[in-house]
């Protein structure tokens, strides 16, 4: 069967990007919210990783895996464009956290010592900090999932080898993935004692694998023919997930419903996606990797500030003072994708164009038969 013609771009998935951060963002900032409660699915914001694992298995597949299972894939290009789109914020929020570190150890505040603790630089600087190669979880602690995402980059050729070798089964592929997932979530947890869905810094490389490799798979259904009742199916995906994480089930079966989202969703026409295909809900959805990226730093200046105006020891705050310091991040988010984000991508990638543009003139030039010889070529 031939593959459906697909869209540039999947409205829906990218501001399921957004909510995703969000969640993120409402699991690391609720300690600062001065209530006696939390809501289960708060504590398992940590989840909304998994969301963007599994989300980026899928997404990858559907703009690089024709290419690399027909052989016009170039894994160098690849891993640029991956640099471009990752590293100059990585690299920001880095030294930002360092710079924030420093500033409150000059001023006599008490800060957490990982801010300043060099021993980390290089693994951060490398991104290999979720490969089980930083001593210490330092600086800015979501670019652990970064460090995670560059590890998939890595390594994608080989996912990429086996799901085109799945294709014509697509369905097998996707069964076989949830298999290979709830495999690996059962064996991690009695071996580490704790659950892969909460690893960081020192098995976040692992905690990709099965996610990826999911979304991999699932691109595959939707590559044969989207699905049916895309938007029915995604309703009850997602009320399955916030159930399930509501209920504080085993992760796994949240992340196996986040799966069916993001297949219905991105099933789903774009024209009747409603609010996840608005203009504001993609628009959220691409700067969804600065709100994740900027939370930490954010929360830590706010809540710092806060509690020297307030006389806040504990850092919890009403809830009008909270919100306040939350809706700081998408704030600051906005700031560091058009200065930051977007431009060093555009730039990044440019340079490559450039580069490549010259190599094939200089190509074309070394195989014309009528070319002009430069005077240190003359025949004498």
């Amino acid at each position: 069967m031939t593959p459906v013609a697909t869209p540039p771009d999947l409205r829906a998935l990218t501001t399921l990007r957004f909510l995703a951060a969000a969640w993120v963002v409402l699991y690391t900032a609720w300690p600062h919210l001065d209530v006696s409660w939390v809501p289960v699915a708060v504590t398992k914001g940590y989840l909304g990783v998994e969301v963007f694992f599994v989300l980026s298995g899928f997404i990858l597949s559907h703009v690089y895996l024709a290419a690399a299972g027909e052989k016009r894939f170039s894994y160098g290009g690849f891993l640029w464009a991956r640099i471009a789109r990752v590293y100059p914020l990585h690299l920001v929020t880095l030294f930002g956290m360092i710079g924030l570190g420093v500033a409150a150890t000059v001023v006599g505040l008490s800060i957490d010592g990982s801010l300043t603790d060099w021993r980390a630089l290089p693994a951060h600087l490398t991104m290999t900090h979720a490969w089980g190669l930083a001593p210490i979880s330092a600086f800015n602690h979501p670019s652990w999932s970064i460090s995670a995402e560059w590890f998939a980059y890595l390594t994608f050729p080989a996912y990429a080898f086996v799901t085109w070798r799945m294709r014509e089964r697509p369905w097998v592929a996707t069964g076989l993935a949830a298999a290979f997932a709830l495999g690996i979530y059962a064996l991690f947890q009695p071996l580490a004692g704790f659950s892969l869905t909460e690893a960081t810094f020192l098995w976040g490389a692992l905690r990709i694998v099965p996610c990826f490799a999911l979304g991999c798979a699932l691109y595959l259904v939707y590559r044969r023919a989207p699905i049916p009742y895309a938007g029915p199916v995604a309703l009850a995906s997602g009320a399955g997930a916030l159930a399930s994480a509501s209920l504080g089930l085993w992760d796994p079966v949240t992340v196996l419903f986040a799966g069916a989202l993001i297949l219905a969703l991105g099933s789903l026409d774009n024209a009747k996606a409603g609010a996840l295909g608005s203009k504001l809900g993609v628009y959220l959805g691409e700067i969804s990797y600065s709100i994740y990226m900027v939370c930490a730093p954010v929360l830590l200046l706010t809540t710092n500030a806060a509690a020297m105006a307030t006389g806040a020891d504990d850092k919890r705050f009403h809830i009008f003072v909270w919100l306040a310091l939350v809706a700081a991040i998408p704030v600051a988010a906005m700031l560091t994708y058009h200065l930051v984000e977007r431009p060093c991508r555009k730039a990044l990638r440019g340079f490559a164009e450039r580069r490549q543009n010259r190599s094939r003139a200089k190509a074309t030039q070394a195989s014309s038969p009528e070319r002009v010889l430069q005077p240190s070529e003359t025949i004498v």
